[in-house]
């Protein structure tokens, strides 16, 4: 028996391929948009996929599961509860799945949502693993408020938390202590509040180090799970539905996105999302352009701060980079939305000024200081009396709250965040000055806040 755990950073995703060395058969759990890699190593291990599981309609990223059957003729398994609609066998408590003497057996936990599944691996009649996708995480587990308007089945935050707590302790704590733990996400992923920097652990590990897994009374725990989550981006809704329906082939999506000649006219009134640096951004760019740079978390900032029903252009640096952020557009199915990709700037037309940051620093109360992080950040660490806290995935809607009295800086914690929230605030206040912080506000943070 082999595990290969595959890693998407930028979306804090583990996906994997469990291969039985006697049939020489694979096993997915979870595969990303892109299934190349799992072809890769089918090949290189003179192997064949046979079935691919799916723990649950995932809301942050798009799942090739569909793609992967039609190609090599895997069965799809998932729960019934998902209402899949594309061809697929029921995968549910008391269903296992045998290759080899590698025995797959579901398990039915709700909780992250209320068709979530966990797999368990046994090898020659011994559990050796077990897949718990968005329910079980290394050191915490899947939130619960995802469901509420999206999916087969929806569900109010406060009874899949509820269900998480039965799920956690009467199915998964109940494995041997020595069952290594396997989940669909790491540490950055918003489907969850906090978990730890480890891919992956063992149920005695989490049971001893986990919060969610501590005794609690099942009403604490619920108060718990539900406090202090983390806002939902847009794309989220949009996710589960196209992982329920099955997405289409990535190649091909990808190949029909228009690549537009450097310079070509952009439609009036259609969004521009500029990922070049921010110091290229702020020399010259389109009126009303985003900046979601490249670096950090493109794909989920893109999907945080533009809706599934907006159309937008693509503006990259280079060629290299365009094909990079097309890919990574498709990986939250957003590849359609793509009015038309393109190189360099469009236009520059529009401007942003650079801060004097030292008289920022003298006199703070002459600006109007806007600050974007999520407020259980600023909760953390306040960093500028009076300012005026307005979450980035909130501010294009609330942009107009802004007093325009006096020049505004916008800050967030480290200067990825507060270029595409200048970029939103600049164009949304004409007549006033915004400025971006930067990476500067490291300075002004205390010196563990800083790294």
């Amino acid at each position: 028996m082999k595990i290969e755990q595959f890693e998407d950073q930028g979306l804090s995703h583990f996906s994997y391929a469990i291969l039985s060395e006697e049939t020489r058969e694979i096993v997915l759990v979870d595969p990303a948009r892109n299934p190349e890699q799992y072809y890769d190593f089918a090949k290189t291990n003179d192997a064949k996929i046979v079935a691919v599981i799916e723990t649950h309609p995932h809301a942050d990223f798009v799942s090739s599961h569909a793609e992967i059957a039609r190609e090599t003729g895997a069965a799809v398994r998932v729960s019934k509860l998902l209402g899949a609609g594309y061809p697929h066998q029921a995968f549910d408590e008391g269903d296992t799945l045998t290759v080899g003497q590698l025995t797959f057996r579901a398990l039915n936990t709700p909780g992250h949502s209320p068709d979530s599944i966990s797999i368990v691996l046994a090898s020659e009649g011994q559990d050796k693993a077990v897949f718990t996708g968005d329910t079980l995480l290394i050191g915490d587990v899947g939130r619960p408020d995802l469901r509420e308007n999206a999916g087969h089945q929806t569900a109010k935050r406060e009874e899949l938390a509820r269900q998480m707590y039965h799920s956690t302790r009467e199915k998964l704590m109940t494995l041997a202590d020595d069952v290594q733990v396997y989940p669909a996400h790491g540490a950055g992923s918003l489907c969850s509040k906090g978990m730890g920097g480890a891919s992956s652990s063992t149920i005695g590990a989490e049971k001893s180090g986990n919060y969610a897994l501590r005794p609690l009374s099942e009403e604490a725990f619920v108060e718990e799970l539900l406090a202090d989550q983390s806002f939902i981006p847009k794309y989220f809704g949009y996710d589960v539905e196209l992982n329920k329906a099955g997405a289409p082939d990535f190649a091909p999506s990808v190949a029909k996105v228009a690549r537009l000649a450097p310079g070509s006219a952009l439609e009036p009134g259609v969004l521009v999302i500029d990922a070049r640096p921010e110091a290229d951004f702020k020399k010259g760019h389109h009126e009303g352009a985003l900046n979601v740079q490249q670096g950090g978390k493109f794909e989920t900032w893109l999907g945080s701060l533009v809706g599934p029903e907006e159309r937008f252009y693509l503006v990259a640096p280079d060629e290299k980079t365009l094909e990079d952020l097309i890919a990574k557009t498709a990986k939250i199915g957003y590849e359609p939305l793509i009015q038309g990709a393109l190189v360099g700037t469009p236009s520059s037309e529009a401007t942003l000024p650079k801060l004097d940051v030292d008289a920022f620093r003298a006199h703070p109360d002459r600006y109007t200081i806007v600050d974007i992080r999520n407020a259980s950040e600023r909760k953390a660490e306040p960093l500028f009396a009076g300012a005026l806290n307005i979450p980035l995935p909130e501010l294009r809607e609330r942009a107009a709250e802004i007093p325009t009295g006096k020049p505004v800086v916008v800050h967030c914690a480290g200067g990825y965040r507060s270029a595409a929230g200048s970029s939103i605030v600049a164009p949304a206040l004409p007549g006033t000055e915004v400025f971006d912080l930067g990476e500067a506000v490291k300075s002004f943070q205390s010196p563990a806040a800083a790294h």
